[in-house]
């Protein structure tokens, strides 16, 4: 897939099929997060990779009730980071953006790859945390659900994930987000 073809291909699908050996997807998708770019070439970002049977079953404990779909999971990427671990100049902290980055990499390439990789923040960063030994001094951002998209709808997505996983939810427009020349917005303008 070319760039651009893996950006309109990538969705952030719930009904998942197991992936066969989701370990040796690390590589290749760590690989992608580590050619991201970020302030200084610091790489602030943390994933913990959680794959083995057990600790996925623990990590099913840290998810909200709307994301029980992600119980189907095959891997469950926690993303940390700490402001101390970036550039902070003036009032500009970079930690949460180019983590970001590096994560839409990771995301991008497990796209590439044929996987779903939906980012959530349906969790408990405090049991997330705890389960996986990850010290207070680290924001847990997000957890990235990777799995491969089902053929069929499983019965653990309510009836409302069903709709959205057979069509693309809507995007804004441009002219919602794109601004020339200067920072306009409907409110301004009215």
């Amino acid at each position: 897939m070319t760039v651009e073809e893996t950006i309109a291909h990538r969705r952030a699908y719930r009904s998942l099929d197991p992936v066969l050996d989701p370990e040796r997807y690390i590589e290749p998708l760590m690989h992608a997060a580590q050619l991201s770019p970020s302030c200084f070439n610091h790489q602030p970002w943390h994933y913990i990779c959680v794959y083995e049977p057990g600790r996925l079953e623990a990590m099913k404990s840290v998810l909200s009730d709307g994301n029980k779909w992600a119980h189907d999971a095959s891997m469950i990427i926690a993303v940390c980071t700490k402001k101390e671990d970036d550039c902070v100049i003036y009032d500009r902290e970079y930690y949460l953006f180019d983590t970001g980055l590096a994560t839409a990499f990771l995301i991008l390439r497990a796209t590439d790859l044929g996987l779903v990789a939906h980012p959530i923040a349906g969790y408990s960063p405090r049991r997330t945390r705890e389960v996986l030994g990850i010290s207070d001094e680290y924001q847990v951002i997000t957890l990235v659900i990777i799995g491969r998209h089902a053929k069929s709808l499983k019965p653990s997505l309510s009836e409302q994930q069903k709709k959205r996983e057979s069509v693309r939810p809507e995007r804004k427009p441009f002219s919602v987000f794109v601004h020339h020349n200067s920072f306009t917005t409907e409110e301004s303008n009215g």
